[in-house]
Formats: structure tokens, sequence, C-alpha cells
């Protein structure tokens, strides 16, 4: 009774001739490499789904948010701008509630001036209520819950935090923090696994069934390996444990982001005791035209945001707020008594990793190059879908019982010189210290195939007797 050939599988190539053993190091690290990928693939992926599904949503929500609130973003442009004190006055007299805390004039002929509210009922201690000012005519255009320094509106907002943390608060960070953290092993160890992979072993044309399924994913994921890495890393930089590691090493490194002295420059009229007081409405001393002037004069050009002093002592604080490219940081403190700048911050000034950290962050977030920018976030959010696709489809394909019945072979580690074991469980230790939801579920990964193996090696010699 004859009996069908095994198929092909990943670690056996289709043709029956021997392969050649590998030499050196790698020999032995691609059974755990691969092991590695199958476990975070399976396990990791839906948090990744989730991840790529909203950060998709969120990349497209800028030109949906300028289609949603047009009526309170632009305006028709006009001939001459009210002073920025009349704006103010007029968001004042329309929504009398709260305390002004900052004032974004028109950056363009058909924008708004935004006036910024805390204070206000109904709206979360994080959120801003932004009054929306046409500059021409001072008319109140509305107002709308803001979130963030990039002036999200609530559809961007919700999205915004869903991504983030699924609207669960705190606790539902480490679901975003935990995919960025796998995100960037599970696409190096695929690159690996592809290229360490023979070149016939990689097409696509030609082929059916899991073969196909695999160069399909194979090719996509070499393409896109270097964006999901750079997300995995800018992700990390604003996480919950790995980015207080991060902040921590790069302060240590001299790249802390500078901040401006707001301090007033002090005397019997400095801050409210200038104006007797603001009222909430943002004026102090001099009041916030004279103020906006003197940051011109300094050569702040828009789009700019005016803080207001925080308390007696301190200074007025305006800042550009442009984070697409060029990038636009610097920033002027003004004594609220005289008018006079009494600090100047550069962002040519800044440090390099504090550049660097921006740069990635506005890139992460879609901001930097615009258009463009979320048009290739979207495009990989959409490659990561198809990739976990893909992913499950090929462990359909082989059958899943079989996939975990292939223990990483026993004393796999041992088989590793010494020159490379030791380097790499001091990097998996460091990074297991420093991104603690990548070292603690590694851990846990590690183990279970250990003893998935032990279980395997058990029935087998079962099995034999």
């Amino acid at each position: 009774m004859s009996t069908a050939p095994p198929k092909p599988t990943d670690e056996a190539p289709q043709s029956s001739a021997p392969t050649p053993k590998s030499r050196g190091p790698w020999a032995p690290l691609r059974p755990l490499v691969l092991r590695l990928h199958f476990y975070a693939g399976v396990f990791v992926a839906p948090f990744l789904l989730v991840a790529a599904v909203t950060g998709f949503l969120y990349a497209g929500a800028f030109q949906a948010e300028k289609l949603v609130y047009s009526h309170e973003l632009t305006v028709t442009a006009g001939e001459s701008e009210r002073p920025i004190s009349e704006q103010v006055a007029a968001a004042r007299k329309a929504y009398p509630e709260g305390t002004v805390t900052a004032v974004r004039p028109s950056p363009e002929g058909d924008a708004t001036t935004r006036v910024m509210l805390s204070g206000v009922k109904g709206v979360a201690a994080t959120h801003t209520f932004a009054v929306f000012v046409d500059p021409y005519t001072a008319e109140v255009r509305g107002g709308l819950e803001q979130y963030g320094s990039t002036g999200a509106l609530p559809l961007r907002t919700w999205i915004d935090e869903f991504h983030r943390d699924l609207h669960l608060g705190e606790n539902g960070r480490l679901y975003s923090e935990f995919a960025a953290s796998w995100l960037w092993v599970i696409a190096g160890g695929g690159l690996v696994l592809w290229f360490s992979r023979r070149r016939a072993l990689r097409k696509v044309r030609g082929t059916s069934g899991r073969r196909r399924t695999l160069g399909l994913h194979g090719t996509v994921g070499a393409w896109t390996a270097a964006g999901f890495l750079f997300l995995s890393a800018t992700g990390l930089t604003w996480s919950q444990y790995a980015g207080a590691g991060i902040d921590d090493l790069r302060s240590s490194l001299g790249g802390a982001t500078p901040s401006i002295s707001a301090a007033a420059s002090g005397g019997d009229h400095a801050g409210h005791d200038a104006a007797g007081g603001d009222g909430g409405d943002g004026e102090h001393g001099v009041g916030l035209d004279k103020v906006l002037s003197a940051a011109r004069a300094e050569g702040l050009g828009d789009p700019v945001e005016i803080v207001p002093p925080a308390d007696a002592g301190s200074a007025y604080v305006v800042k550009q707020v442009q984070r697409s490219w060029p990038t636009k940081q610097d920033a002027v403190a003004v004594d609220p008594s005289t008018g006079e700048v009494t600090d100047v911050l550069r962002f040519e000034d800044y440090p390099v990793l504090a550049k660097l950290t921006r740069w990635g962050i506005d890139l992460h977030t879609g901001v930097l190059f615009g258009l463009v920018n979320q048009i290739a976030l979207m495009l990989l959010a959409l490659a990561l879908i198809l990739l976990i696709v893909w992913g499950y489809r090929m462990w359909w394909q082989r059958g899943r019982g079989n996939s975990f019945g292939r223990p990483i072979p026993r004393g796999a580690w041992a088989q590793v010189p010494p020159y490379v074991l030791v380097p790499l469980m001091a990097v998996i230790a460091a990074l297991g210290y420093f991104v603690p939801l990548l070292g603690i579920p590694l851990a846990a990964f590690l183990a279970m195939d250990v003893v998935l193996g032990e279980i395997a090696h058990r029935r087998g010699r079962r099995t034999a007797v």
C-alpha cells in the first residue's frame, strides 16, 4: 500500500535533494527566531490588528475633521482682522464660563481664531473648550471640546483615545504599549527569516496554496518592515513604562526638550498686579495685542499660541505651534507689565535628540508632512492588517495542531557559540528591563516552548516504546 509524500513546509523545501547544513551561529538561532515569530504572530497579532485598524482611522481623521467641522474652522477671508483682544472678548461674551488658558490667532486667511477655555462644565480636565471666532468680524462660529497640542476636535479625539487606550483609561494603554513593544520584534524576525530563505522559495508567481500566501506575506513584510520598526520605536517614546525609561535615557544623554523661562522680570507691577487681575479673559498688564506684537518682532510667524501668565510672577508665553515641515517651535516670554521679551527659545537650539524626538512623534502621528504623511500611515496600517490575515491563513493552511506540535529542537541554545549566546542574553535582559511588556511575555513564550518541547519529547519516547 503506497502512501502520499509529505507536503512541503516552511522548514523543508520542495526538492528531495539534501539541503547543505548551515554553518555558523545562525544555524541554531534560526529555529528560535522562527518559533518566536510564530508565537508572537499568533498571540500578539490581535493587539496589532486593533492598533492597525484604529491607526488607519486616526490617519484619515485629519481630513475628515476638516469636513465635519468646516463651519467652525473656516471663514470667508476679509480685508483686515480685528484685534486679538476684541476677538477674545467676543468669545468670552458668548461663553463666559471658565478661564482663558490659550489663544491661537487665525493662522491663515480663511481660518478662525481659537480661544481655549479651561474649567468649563462637562469638559474633561485634560481637555479644553475651544471657541472659534471669525477674525474679520469677531463673530463667534461655535465652540467644541479640544484635546492635545495639535488641537484635535471631538471626532479625532475619540479615535485618538481609542487608538491609545481603547477608552479604558490608563490600564487601556497597556494594550498599545504591548503592541508597540512587539511590532519591531515581529517585523525584524520576519525580515531575517525571509532573507535567510533561498531565493527560489521567495517567489510568488507560479505558486499556490500555502506557498503563495507565504510569498505574499514575506514580500509585503519585507517592503514595509522599516516602517513598522519606525512606528514601534516612536510609539514607545510616549508609552507608559518603556516611555519613562526612554525619557530618562534621553535626559541622561543631554537630549531633553528645553523649556522657556516664564518668570516675569519682577518689580512692583508684575503679572496680575499690573492690571488688577484678568477676570478669566487672559488680559494681563499690557494685554494680548501688545504681547503678540512683541512676539512678531522676534520673528514668530503664524501659527502661534499665546498662553496668559499662570500667576502674578509669571510672563506671557508665545510659542509657534507648527509641527508640519518645516517645523516651527520657537517661543518667547513677554513681561505683562512692560511688554518686553524676557526670554527666547529657538527650535534650532534644541539638542539633536530633542529634535529627533519631535520629528519622530510628528511623523508617527501624521502631521510632519501633512496629507502625504497621513496616506503613508494608512498604507502601512493596511499592510499590517493584510500581513496579520495572511499569517493566520498560513497557520490554517498548515494545520493549527501541527504548528504547535513542532517545538524548538532541543539543545538549540547549547549549540549557539558562547561569543554569540552571552551578548544575546545580555541584550534580551536589557530589553526586558527597559521594555517590560516585551521582556515579560518573551520569558513566558520561551517557557511555554520549553514545556511544549518536553511534552513532545515524552510522547515520542512513549510511542517508541
